[in-house]
C-alpha cells in the first residue's frame, strides 16, 4: 500500500481532477484511509474563526497548596498537597483513602486538579511511615536534628518497609491511575521527597534507600502508574546517593522532573546541571515543574518580578526548561491576579488553530503548539463533538498537527477534548481566520 503523503504527492504532479484521483487509485489498488477526506478536497473552503485564551490552561500554570485561602479566587488550575504513607494505611494490607478522596473533592470542586507528593521524611516531623511498620521488633527508627528541629528517619534496611512501599503505589495506581482529578504525582525519598538529607544523617541503605532499591522503584512505577505522568527531583542526579547518572535503563523511564528551588541565584551552577543529567531533551515527553526558591526572601518575593529574583524573568526561565507548572504558594501575596494569570499562561501548552476548511461531510483542521511544552495527556480537536482519529498529545512548541474530521457544514463548532478533565475545565485556542 502506498503511504498517504506519496499519493498525494503523485497525485498533484498528475494534475488530475478530483473523480479522476478516485479513479486512478482505484486502478493502482491503493486504499484511502475512511477519514482522509481527499475525494472532498476540491469543495473544501475556508471558514472564518475568532478564538482567544483568557484562562489558564488546565494542568499548567502557577500553583497554590489546597491550604491556602486565595485557590478560591486566585487564576490557577492546580492545587499541591503532601501526603504520609501513614494518613493512607495503619495496618498491614488495610487502606484508606478518605483523606485523600475528601481533599479531591474539594479540589474539584473549586474547578482544579491536583498535584500530590507522597514523602516520609519531613523536617520537625515524625516519620510518614505506616504505624505497624514503625511498631515491628526489628525496625529501627532513628532521630536526628534537621534544620535545628527533631525529626524521624526511616530505616530502609527494613524488608518490610520496601516492600509495603512498591505495594501502596500499585494500590493507588489501581484507584487512581485514570482519576481526572489528578493532575502529576510527585515521588521521593529524604527530606520532603526531594532526592537529598542535607541537614540531619543521611545513610545510604539506612536512613535512605540503597542505589537498588531505588531502582526497583523506579522501574515499579513504570509499570504501575501508566496513565498519570509522575515525576522525581532533579537533585536526583547526584550519582553518590542515586541510581540515575550514569545508567541507561533508568534514563529511559518516562518519568518527569520538578525542581524545588527554581530560579534561585545560584541556579545556573547549582541546578542547572542536574537538569542535564536526566537529558535536554526529557520534557518532550514528561512533564516539567517545581516550586520557587527559598533560599533567599527576595526568591519569594520577585519571583515574578519583570527581571525575576536576579535579573532573569520567571517566562524566560520558564521557556528555558519546558516548564508546565510551578508551586508560588506565596504569590498572591507579592503579585496581582492579572501577573499570576500572565505568568501561567506561559507555561505549559498553547494551541492555536492555523487552517480550517470544511464542506458537508468533513473539515480539515490544522494546530500549532505556540507554548513552551506539549500536553501530556490526550486531547482531541472535535468537530460538533466528533473527534479527531490522531490526539494533540505531545505536540511541540512550533509544532504543526492537521487533522482530517468525519464532520463539516456551513458552521461547525471546534472544540478540544480531553477525557482527563474535570468537568467545567475547557482547553481553549487561538484563532483569527477568515474567509
Amino acid at each position: 500500500m502506498m503511504e498517504k503523503q506519496s499519493v498525494e504527492n503523485v497525485l498533484d504532479r498528475l494534475r488530475l481532477g478530483n473523480g479522476f484521483q478516485v479513479a486512478f487509485l482505484s486502478l493502482l489498488g491503493v486504499l484511502l484511509p475512511c477519514d482522509s477526506g481527499l475525494a472532498q478536497d476540491s469543495d473544501m473552503k475556508n471558514r472564518a474563526l475568532n478564538a482567544s485564551i483568557t484562562q489558564v490552561q488546565p494542568m499548567t500554570g502557577i500553583v497554590l497548596w489546597t491550604t491556602n485561602e486565595a485557590v478560591q479566587t486566585a487564576p490557577i488550575q492546580l492545587e499541591y498537597s503532601y501526603f504520609t504513607y501513614a494518613e493512607v494505611v495503619n495496618e498491614k494490607g488495610q487502606y484508606n483513602w478518605n483523606s485523600i478522596d475528601l481533599l479531591l473533592e474539594q479540589i474539584a470542586k473549586r474547578g482544579h486538579q491536583a498535584i500530590l507528593r507522597f514523602h516520609d521524611t519531613y523536617v520537625g516531623k515524625k516519620t510518614g511511615v505506616p504505624k505497624y511498620i514503625a511498631a515491628l521488633s526489628d525496625y529501627k527508627t532513628m532521630t536526628g536534628k534537621s534544620e535545628g528541629k527533631s525529626t524521624e528517619f526511616p530505616d530502609w534496611t527494613h524488608p518490610e518497609l520496601q516492600r509495603f512501599t512498591l505495594e501502596f503505589f500499585e494500590r493507588f495506581s489501581e484507584r487512581y491511575d485514570q482519576d481526572p482529578r489528578i493532575a502529576f504525582v510527585q515521588v521521593g525519598f529524604g527530606l520532603w521527597a526531594e532526592y537529598h538529607i542535607y541537614d540531619g544523617p543521611m545513610i545510604l541503605g539506612r536512613t535512605f534507600p540503597s542505589k537498588e532499591y531505588q531502582s526497583q522503584f523506579v522501574l515499579h512505577l513504570s509499570k504501575v502508574l501508566k496513565q498519570t505522568p509522575w515525576m522525581i527531583s532533579v537533585d536526583a542526579a547526584d550519582g553518590e546517593f542515586a541510581p540515575f547518572e550514569d545508567n541507561p535503563l533508568l534514563q529511559a523511564l518516562p518519568f518527569g522532573l520538578f525542581d524545588d528551588s527554581f530560579n534561585h541565584k545560584k541556579h545556573a551552577k547549582e541546578n542547572e546541571p542536574n537538569w542535564k543529567v536526566f537529558g535536554s531533551e526529557r520534557w518532550k515527553r514528561a512533564p516539567t515543574g517545581g516550586e520557587f526558591s527559598f533560599f533567599a526572601k527576595v526568591d519569594q518575593t520577585k519571583a515574578l518580578a519583570e527581571k525575576g529574583p536576579h535579573g532573569t524573568s520567571f517566562e524566560k526561565q520558564a521557556a528555558k526548561f519546558h516548564i508546565s507548572f510551578m508551586i508560588g504558594d506565596s504569590q498572591p501575596e507579592y503579585q496581582s491576579a492579572d501577573r499570576i494569570r500572565i505568568a501561567s499562561q506561559a507555561c505549559g501548552y498553547r494551541f492555536r488553530v492555523t487552517e480550517f476548511k470544511t464542506n458537508d461531510t468533513h473539515s480539515r483542521i490544522s494546530v500549532c503548539n505556540q507554548g513552551i511544552a506539549p500536553i501530556y495527556y490526550d486531547a482531541f480537536v472535535s468537530i460538533d463533538r466528533t473527534r479527531a482519529s490522531e490526539s494533540l498529545k505531545g505536540l511541540l512548541p512550533g509544532e504543526t498537527r492537521s487533522f482530517s474530521i468525519q464532520a463539516g457544514g456551513v458552521n461547525p463548532s471546534i472544540s478540544i477534548e480531553c477525557d482527563r478533565l474535570i468537568p467545567g475545565q475547557i482547553i481553549e485556542y487561538e484563532a483569527d481566520l477568515s474567509h
